[in-house]
């Protein structure tokens, strides 16, 4: 992991086109701005791995966990 400062108003450059900027520190708490392309996605960490767990149970699931349809087939 790197490890870096930063104060308000400076940013870190990731790749080519992703700008994080440090934008507030109050207390504990600091605004990040990020500048990246829409097709990147941007998750908070928890949020992110809540989406993966979401995913890996999608994943692991089997047609008898599928939920079933009341409407007849219309065969």
């Amino acid at each position: 992991m790197l490890v870096i400062t930063r104060k308000i108003g400076e940013r870190v450059c990731i790749g080519d086109d992703i700008t994080v900027e440090v934008l507030d520190i109050a207390g504990s708490t600091i605004r990040l701005g990020i500048e990246a392309p829409s097709s990147v996605p941007i998750f908070r960490h928890e949020i992110w791995v809540e989406i993966q767990a979401e995913n890996r149970a999608a994943a692991e699931a089997g047609v008898d966990d599928l939920p079933s349809s009341d409407h007849p087939s219309s065969s």
